[in-house]
C-alpha cells in the first residue's frame, strides 16, 4: 500500500469517523485492497464546479464525511466575505441516493458556523435552488445533485449570491478553503436548529409565477390547452415542477410517465437518467407513440437538461438534440420580442463556444446581439451578471441539453424550457404547423445546421499524453483543408488568438484561456475540439452546414449533412 493511502486509511480507522464507516474500511482492507486503493488514493476534488464522485467510504467518495468537510470550507469563505451581518445561504436536494441525508449534514455544518440556512423540505430542481438564493437574498448556496450521472454517484454543487455556479475569484478561494480542511475535527457538526429554516411553497410559487411570467402567446396556449404532452421527470425532481408549471400556463392533457414519475435513486427504469440517450426517453416516446401526443418532454434528476422528442406527422418521434431545442426557444423569443416591439439594440442571446453558430445567425437577423462564452452555464450566469442593468437577457444555452430564458433564474431550468417549448407547440399549431415543421422553417429562413458530438476516451497516464498529442497535432499542424473545403479561420482559445487563415491575420480572442480549438471551415461548418476537463476524454463537436431548399428536401439534406460530418472524421483521422 502507497504511504499516502495508507496515512489516509489510518486517518479514517482512528480519527472521527463513526463505528460503521470504520468496520467498512476494515472489510476493504481485509478483503478488497483493489477497492480500497481507489476510495483512498486522493482526495475528492472540490474543484470549480463543486465535486461529484461515487458513493462510498473513503477519501475519494461522496460520503458524509467528504460533504462536511467540504461545506466547512465553503462555510470559512463566505463568512470571510460577509460582513456585519448574518449569512444567509439556500440548500436543496434532488432524488438521489443519500441526497436527502448530505443536505441534512450541508444544513447542520452552516448552521453550526452561524449561517442561516433555507433549506427546502422536499426534493427540488437545481433551477429552483439557483432562483432561490436571489429570491431569499442569500450569500451563497448548495445543491446536493449528480445531475445525469448514473446512479452510483452524487455530487454537490455550489452557488453565489448570483444565482450561479462558483466563477472567478469565488470558484479558486472556495477551493484553496476547502483543502483547509484536512480532518473531521476541525468541521463544526452540531446543528443550531434555530437557524435553520425549511421551505417550500413560499419559493415554489413564486418561482411558477416568473415562469408564467415568460409567456408570450396564452391566446394560443387557450386555443391549444388540450395539446397531447407526454412527460418524464426520469424518476427526478422535475415531477414537483414541470406539471405544475405547464397547468400553470394553461395547458389541461399532461399525460406523465407513471413509472418514471416515482422520485428513485437508482432509476430502476433507465440504465441512465440522462434524457440525452435514446434509451432513456424509449418510455416516454412508446406512451407518445400510443396516444399521437404533440410532444414529448423530459428533464433529467436535477431538471436543469430538457430532452425533447417531436412527432413527425407519421407517427414516429425524431429526438432533438441540445442545439435544435435551444434553435427553437432562441428562435421563437427573438421573433415574438420584435414582433411586440421590445427589441432595440440593448437585448442579447447567449451561447457556448460548442454550441450551433445557427444561434448567432438567428440573433443578427433579428437585431440581437450572441455572446460566445466558454462550455459550462456558469459561464452564461457570469455573462448576464456582468451585462446587468447595462443590457437585457432574452435567453442562452449550450449543445449539452441546456437551455434559459429571462434573468431571475441563473442557470439551465428544465422547468422553464419544458413550459415554452410545450407554448410553441401550440402556438405553431394556431399557424396551421406542427413543432417539427416549425424547426424546418427555421432552417428554411435562417440557414440549415447539423450537429454531432464525438468524444473519445483514453484512459491513465499514457491516456492524457495520446490526448495532449492530438490537440498539439492539430495546434501546430493544422489542416488546410477539410473534406474538400477551406479552413479559413482557426481560433486558439488557449493562445487566445483568432487566425485569418486567407490572409495571415490575427486578431486577439477576449475569453478567458481555455485549451479549446476551432476550425471555421469555408462553407460556415466548425469543427471544434477539447479535452474534457473531468473526464479523460477529448471532444469533438462538429457543426456543417447545407443547403436547404423546401421542407420536402428536408430528409435528404439532413443525410447530406451527416454524410458531410462523417468525411469530416475520417479526414481528420478520428
Amino acid at each position: 500500500m502507497e504511504k499516502a493511502v495508507e496515512e489516509r486509511v489510518n486517518t479514517w480507522l482512528n480519527g472521527a469517523f463513526d463505528e460503521e464507516t470504520k468496520a467498512a474500511v476494515w472489510d476493504m482492507l481485509r478483503h478488497r485492497p483493489d477497492e480500497l486503493q481507489d476510495a483512498f488514493y486522493k482526495e475528492l476534488e472540490f474543484g470549480t464546479g463543486g465535486m461529484r464522485g461515487l458513493l462510498g467510504v473513503g477519501t475519494n467518495r461522496m460520503n458524509k464525511y467528504t460533504v462536511a468537510m467540504a461545506t466547512q470550507g465553503l462555510a470559512n469563505y463566505v463568512l470571510q466575505t460577509v460582513k456585519n451581518r448574518q449569512a444567509r445561504m439556500a440548500v436543496a436536494y434532488d432524488s438521489r441516493n443519500h441526497s436527502l441525508e448530505f443536505s441534512e449534514i450541508v444544513a447542520d455544518v452552516l448552521s453550526a458556523n452561524g449561517i442561516q440556512v433555507f433549506l427546502f423540505d422536499s426534493i427540488t430542481p437545481t433551477p429552483e435552488l439557483s432562483f432561490s438564493i436571489r429570491h431569499l437574498h442569500c450569500d451563497s448556496g448548495v445543491m446536493i445533485t449528480a445531475s445525469h450521472n448514473p446512479k452510483e454517484y452524487n455530487g454537490y454543487k455550489a452557488y453565489w449570491n448570483d444565482g450561479g455556479q462558483l466563477v472567478a475569484p469565488h470558484d479558486n478561494n472556495v477551493i484553496a478553503e476547502v483543502r483547509k480542511i484536512t480532518s473531521m475535527e476541525i468541521v463544526k457538526r452540531q446543528r443550531n436548529a434555530a437557524l435553520v429554516q425549511y421551505i417550500g411553497e413560499e419559493v415554489h410559487v413564486p418561482y411558477l409565477e416568473r415562469i408564467r411570467s415568460l409567456s408570450l402567446h396564452p391566446e394560443a396556449i387557450a386555443a391549444k390547452h388540450d395539446l397531447k404532452i407526454v412527460y418524464t421527470p426520469l424518476h427526478g425532481t422535475g415531477v414537483r415542477m414541470v406539471p405544475r408549471s405547464l397547468a400553470n400556463f394553461g395547458f389541461t392533457q399532461v399525460s406523465i410517465v407513471e413509472k418514471q414519475a416515482i422520485p428513485d435513486g437508482n432509476f430502476s427504469t433507465v440504465v441512465s437518467p440522462n434524457p440525452e440517450e435514446t434509451a432513456a426517453m424509449q418510455m416516454a416516446i412508446e406512451q407518445a407513440k400510443a396516444m399521437q401526443a404533440d410532444i414529448v418532454l423530459a428533464t433529467d434528476p436535477d431538471a436543469d437538461r430538457i430532452g425533447v422528442a417531436v412527432n413527425k406527422g407519421d407517427g414516429s418521434f425524431e429526438l432533438l438534440n441540445g442545439n435544435m431545442t435551444l434553435t427553437l426557444l432562441v428562435s421563437y423569443l427573438l421573433k415574438e420580442w420584435k414582433r411586440l416591439g421590445k427589441i432595440d439594440g440593448k437585448q442579447y442571446v447567449v451561447k457556448t463556444v460548442v454550441t450551433t453558430e445557427l444561434i448567432r445567425d438567428i440573433a443578427t437577423r433579428e437585431g440581437v446581439a450572441c455572446y460566445d462564452v466558454l462550455t459550462g452555464f456558469k459561464f452564461i450566469a457570469d455573462k448576464i451578471l456582468a451585462l446587468e442593468g447595462k443590457e437585457t437577457f432574452i435567453a442562452g444555452g449550450e449543445e449539452s441539453f441546456g437551455c434559459l430564458a429571462g434573468d431571475f433564474v441563473r442557470d439551465k431550468d428544465g422547468v422553464i424550457s419544458c413550459s415554452l417549448l410545450a407554448e410553441l407547440t401550440a402556438y405553431a399549431q394556431t399557424q396551421g404547423r406542427s413543432l417539427y415543421e416549425e424547426l424546418i422553417d427555421i432552417y428554411l429562413h435562417y440557414g440549415f445546421y447539423r450537429e454531432r458530438l464525438l468524444s473519445i476516451t483514453r484512459k491513465g497516464q499514457s491516456g492524457a499524453e495520446e490526448i495532449q498529442a492530438m490537440m498539439d497535432k492539430f495546434r501546430h499542424h493544422p489542416f488546410q483543408t477539410i473534406h474538400g473545403l477551406e479552413v479559413v479561420r482557426i481560433d486558439d482559445i488557449l493562445s487566445s488568438t483568432s487566425l485569418d487563415c486567407r490572409s495571415g491575420e490575427k486578431t486577439p480572442i477576449t475569453l478567458p484561456k481555455s485549451n479549446v480549438l476551432q476550425y471555421y471551415l469555408a462553407d460556415g461548418s466548425k469543427v471544434t475540439m477539447r479535452p474534457s476537463g473531468t473526464e479523460p476524454k477529448i471532444k469533438f463537436y462538429f457543426s456543417v452546414k447545407e443547403t436547404l431548399p423546401d421542407r420536402a428536401s428536408y430528409e435528404a439534406a439532413v443525410a447530406r449533412a451527416e454524410a458531410k460530418i462523417d468525411g469530416i472524421i475520417r479526414d481528420l483521422n478520428l
